[in-house]
């Protein structure tokens, strides 16, 4: 069965999707592209996942199976509308998916997917504050900070890494600083180099767009390093 579109329900009663695929997904564990849901209990914590899929690499959500790997099945209508809610009216833009359903000995699958988006920043309507944007690493969500923000948003198709000997003393500062030093924050950089944030933020999305340095995520915030040569 091939995939269907999020904007089209009319196949929830049909689950076609082979078995063995299934399987083969689950032995995956959960990962960066993947996450396992007993069931949706918050559309607001779905779209967080959701946003993070579409403002990172893309990923599947495997609704009805535990975290340990086992499958408990669902009701395929119920948690799908908490999909399209938490995807249309809990992100914004919308965060296109589609779905394929897997009947396992009677018990019911619900394989979501989600691509890498063009539309991105996906941000989630939050219940108090603005809206936040996240992205994916390994099998968490993380909060986009605003140098994160400015690299998903740049539509400008120029990826040209730049000399960076055109540039002043705070692009050097950077790129002699990651060459010594494993890691660096925007509030580092901006402290160190006697720039703005907006500025050190800025100078970074760039790094990031040039693919001069990458980025990782953790519990004390978004660090950025220089980026390994293939």
């Amino acid at each position: 069965m091939d995939f269907q579109s999020g904007a089209d329900h009319r196949n929830l009663e049909r689950a076609e999707g082979d078995p063995e695929e299934l399987y083969a997904l689950i032995r995956e564990g959960e990962h960066q592209e993947q996450d396992f849901k007993f069931r949706i209990d918050s559309n607001l914590k779905i779209a967080r996942t959701l946003s993070a899929f579409a403002n990172t690499d893309g990923g599947r959500l495997l609704i009805g199976v535990k975290d340990n790997g086992r499958i408990a099945g669902i009701d395929p209508e119920e948690e799908y509308f908490m999909i399209e809610g938490a995807a249309d009216v809990y992100c914004d833009p919308p965060v296109p998916f589609q779905y394929k359903l897997y009947d396992i000995d009677g018990k019911i699958v619900l394989r979501i997917e989600v691509a890498p988006s063009a539309e991105r920043p996906h941000k989630v309507k939050e219940k108090q504050g603005p809206a936040l944007a996240y992205i994916r690493q390994d099998d968490e969500n993380f909060v986009a900070n605003k140098v994160l923000l400015r690299f998903m948003s740049d539509r400008n198709p120029d990826t040209q890494r730049k000399n960076l000997v055109a540039y002043g003393p705070a692009e050097r500062m950077l790129f002699d600083y990651l060459s010594e030093n494993p890691e660096i924050s925007v509030s580092k950089f901006s402290r160190i180099a006697k720039i703005p944030m907006y500025r050190a933020e800025k100078i970074l999305a760039l790094f990031l767009k040039w693919e001069v340095v990458d980025f990782y995520a953790s519990d004390k915030g978004i660090r950025f390093r220089l980026k390994e040569e293939d």
